[in-house]
């Protein structure tokens, strides 16, 4: 081994270990900047909103679609109410829906006949030479017309005679008015019970001693009731069950219907002169 003699006086010369290089420091990363949203956007959308929704604008469109709607809502509301009322006849008996159904047949053959003969009036306006005779002649057919259902003018034709007998006198004002009720629901178009002449203002009550008044004339019993119209429809209307005839049975009465080619009401009623009431100006 070779050893390295030191000169006497000499600083010995001692190499001192280079340091170690420190290890080169890793970049940090930069923090990423946080994205604020811009609220002008989002603004100006609801501005633009706000804008288009108010004032409200209206197109053709719109309206007509708004008008389709309100119309089927009305037709909803009309079939609602129509469902309704025949709610109301489903829960009616067997006899009330027969009667209506014959009211309403009735009903609708005067309204066919009045049709038929205001077309032929018409007709024969237009068609005459003589249109100022041909009026004059309508004119008093009409009065005549109206004449009997007033009660001035007797009437004659084919009908029926309803007797009433009431031996028990169980028979009360309210069911002699019925009985004309259904008598006109039936068609009637004169009528009269005994010597009474029945017209629209014509009102029953029954007497204090018993028994009933028309008019304020006391009616006795056996009732008459004598009535121009169609036998084929006023018997069926009485004798419907739970109609007036088994009404008057229930009460110990007896009806008695009996059909005719002709019968005469010849009863009249004295015109009344209206107080209050004129005519209205066109």
């Amino acid at each position: 081994m070779a050893e390295t003699e030191a000169v006497a006086g000499a600083p010995i010369a001692v190499e001192e270990p280079e340091p170690e290089p420190a290890p080169a420091a890793q970049p940090q990363p930069k923090p990423e900047p946080v994205q604020v949203p811009d609220p002008t956007p989002a603004v100006t959308g609801r501005r633009r909103l706000r804008a288009a929704m108010w004032p409200p604008r209206l197109s053709r469109g719109q309206l007509v679609v708004a008008l389709l709607l309100f119309s089927l809502g009305l037709a909803l509301a009309i079939q609602v109410r129509s469902t309704n009322d025949h709610d109301q006849l489903r829960g009616a008996r067997q006899e009330d829906l027969v009667r209506i159904l014959d009211e309403l047949d009735s009903r609708q053959q005067r309204l066919q006949q009045e049709k038929a003969q205001l077309e032929q009036s018409l007709a024969q306006l237009e068609n005459s030479s003589n249109q100022a005779k041909e009026a004059q002649e309508q004119t008093n057919k009409k009065a005549t017309e109206l004449g009997v259902l007033a009660g001035t003018v007797k009437a004659t034709g084919p009908g029926i005679v309803l007797a009433v007998d009431d031996p028990q006198g169980q028979v009360k004002a309210d069911m002699l008015l019925d009985t004309l009720q259904e008598l006109r629901a039936a068609g009637a178009e004169a009528i009269q019970i005994n010597d009474v002449r029945v017209v629209v203002n014509t009102y029953f009550t029954d007497a204090p001693g018993g028994g009933v008044q028309i008019d304020g004339k006391q009616v006795s019993q056996p009732y008459r009731f004598t009535v121009v119209g169609n036998p084929q429809d006023l018997t069926p209307a009485l004798n419907i069950p739970g109609g007036v005839v088994r009404t008057l049975e229930s009460h110990q009465a007896r009806a008695t219907i009996t059909a005719q080619q002709k019968v005469v009401v010849d009863a009249l009623t004295e015109l009344r002169k209206p107080q209050y009431a004129k005519p209205a100006a066109k």
